[in-house]
Parts: C-alpha cells; sequence; structure tokens
C-alpha cells in the first residue's frame, strides 16, 4: 500500500500559521481588523474574527489543495447564493482588490467568509423533526448548485462516495473484526450494484460533507436546522451522494429502515428522486459510513494528536452500519 493512500490532500497536516501573520494579513489584504480564535478542521487552518462590525471565519487552505478547487469553492458559493438568497450559507468576502482571495508565498489559498450564528446540530438534541429539516435544507442546497459547473469540481476525493472501492486497503486499520467484515460486505456489494450504475445517474456539484458537525441549528428550538458549513469537500459526483451523505447521519438506530424512508420522503418533497436514485441510496447511505470508519481508522492512526477530533463521526457511522446492515441484502446479486 502507498504511504499516501487517501492521497496528498487528506493525508497532510494543516497549514502552521502564526496567528500574528494571519492578523497581518486580514489588515493587508481585507482591511480587517479583530480577536482571532483558532477552530478546529481536519485539514485547514481556521479562526473567527470578531471584529468591531461582525464575526468571519478566515480560512487557510491546505498547500495539497489545489488553488483552482478551493476558487471552485468560493464560485460555489457565490452561484447558491443567488440562485437561492435565502438559503443559510457563508457568503464570501471580497478583499480589498476585489478578489476572493489571495495566495500566499508558502502557498495556500487565504480566504475569509461571513460567519453563521447557531449551534452544530452534534451537541443538540436530536429529533425525527431535525433530520428532517437536515434533509429539506440538503436538498435546497443540491438544487442550488444546479446548473453550476467548474473544472476543478472534477477532481479526485477519496470521501466522495463513487470512490468507495478504493477504501479496500484501509479496512485492516477497523479494529473490530466483525465491523471489518462487514465493511468488506457493504464494498462487495456495492462493487456488484452500484458501480454499475453510477455513469446513469444524475451528476452536478455537490456538497459533499453534510454531517452534524456542519449544519448549524438553533440551541431554542434544536428542530431547527438554521445553516451548512464547510464546503471543503466540494466535488462533482452524482447528486444523489449528497442526500446519502446527509441520511447517513440521521440513521434512527431503534428503527434505521423507517428513518431512512422518512428521511428519504422530505428530501424528496424539495428534490425528487429518480426510480433507480431511490433504489440505490440505502447501500450508498451504508457505503458512506464505511467511508467514515475507513478514513478515520487510518489518519487517526497517523495522526494520534487529533485523533479525537478525526474519529468524532466513527461511533455514529459505526452505529448506523450496524442498525442498516440487515435491510440491505448485502449478498444479493444485481
Amino acid at each position: 500500500m502507498s504511504d499516501t493512500p487517501l492521497g496528498p490532500l487528506l493525508d497532510s497536516r494543516p497549514p502552521a500559521l502564526a496567528t500574528g501573520d494571519v492578523a497581518a494579513l486580514l489588515a493587508q489584504h481585507w482591511g480587517q481588523t479583530g480577536r482571532l480564535s483558532p477552530l478546529t478542521s481536519e485539514r485547514d487552518l481556521n479562526h473567527r474574527l470578531d471584529a468591531s462590525h461582525g464575526r468571519f471565519v478566515v480560512k487557510i487552505a491546505n498547500h495539497a489543495e489545489d488553488p483552482a478547487v478551493t476558487r471552485m469553492q468560493s464560485r460555489a458559493l457565490r452561484h447558491a447564493a443567488a440562485a437561492d438568497p435565502a438559503l443559510p450559507i457563508p457568503r464570501v468576502i471580497a478583499t480589498g482588490q476585489g478578489a476572493d482571495d489571495i495566495r500566499l508565498p508558502s502557498g495556500e489559498v487565504m480566504r475569509v467568509l461571513t460567519w453563521l450564528d447557531g449551534a452544530p446540530l452534534a451537541g443538540l438534541p436530536r429529533s425525527p423533526a431535525q433530520a428532517q429539516g437536515v434533509a429539506r435544507l440538503g436538498a435546497r442546497l443540491c438544487r442550488a448548485l444546479q446548473g453550476f459547473q467548474d473544472p476543478a469540481a472534477d477532481h479526485v476525493l477519496q470521501w466522495d462516495i463513487r470512490h468507495a472501492l478504493r477504501l479496500r486497503p484501509l479496512l485492516p486499520h477497523v479494529q473490530d473484526p466483525a465491523l471489518r467484515t462487514l465493511c468488506a460486505r457493504t464494498l462487495d456489494a456495492f462493487e456488484a450494484r452500484v458501480t454499475p450504475a453510477l455513469p446513469h445517474l444524475r451528476w452536478q456539484v455537490i456538497h459533499g460533507d453534510l454531517n452534524p458537525h456542519n449544519l448549524l441549528g438553533d440551541p431554542a428550538a434544536p428542530e431547527r436546522v438554521s445553516g451548512i458549513l464547510d464546503f471543503g469537500d466540494m466535488v462533482r459526483t452524482p447528486r444523489l451522494c449528497d442526500a446519502a451523505i446527509a441520511a447517513s447521519y440521521q440513521i434512527d438506530t431503534a428503527d434505521a429502515a423507517a428513518s431512512l424512508t422518512a428521511f428519504t420522503v422530505a428530501w424528496a418533497e424539495i428534490d425528487p428522486f429518480t426510480g433507480d436514485e431511490a433504489a440505490l441510496l440505502p447501500l450508498m447511505v451504508a457505503a458512506r459510513m464505511v467511508t467514515t470508519l475507513a478514513i478515520t481508522a487510518f489518519r487517526a492512526a497517523r495522526y494520534p494528536e487529533n485523533a479525537p477530533y478525526i474519529l468524532r463521526n466513527a461511533p455514529s457511522a459505526t452505529a448506523g452500519l450496524l442498525a442498516l446492515a440487515p435491510h440491505l441484502e448485502l449478498d444479493a446479486r444485481p
């Protein structure tokens, strides 16, 4: 196996830049000053900026990310905001020269986005109403991104569900033998039933990571989903992948099939599925759970100092996969 089986982007440490240097760049290029507070990130360097006129997010992309990909994300944010002006997503703040970003001497791209108020859903009480709110908001974003095109959106990202079969070399890092076997069976079923269908599905640029840490809610009314963060996994792929990603974090393990059905119905109210998409969705949800387990297990072993952050979604993926597996007909052929 390669030393970097995930590719350089997912196998690189976040940029290292002193807070004072970030502050100087903000003042020079954006005319912004204020208090900077570091934010957690798997591969980028992010800060919250508390300025006199509001809050912002300062993002410095990983050095391994192609600047064209970072700039694609900014253009996608602008496209989605124009298509659905009420969509609760960050807005890109231009530099004093009118650019979306600056390129640092070390090669990284630095951007400033608006801050969205709210609390991550990961820390709020869950409910069926909240899950359906995730579905409807995710479908709104998917619809708003229709028609957006950019050559950089065709980059390869291992988190993209369509690349699930590339996870096989990572499965030995899943420590539990029974769970590791279930992951392998899921990938076998994906190869037999999903892979042949992928070219025939509807494709577009998607968010790519609608997990509860990237979705905001109102602590006073946790069922209300109020914002979408972190567009760093945007990629062109079957649009069904966004629904599968979002659903993979909303499975009620007490009744996996019913909760997935309810999620599917809520998403389809805004963005209806084709018959083939509806049939493939459960297995693609399971494949996303396997993706989470395999990638996080590998990266946590490689970067133990960041393991708690990397593994934050692994427990829910484990529980969800175990609950959903009996409904997947994993040994069935197409």
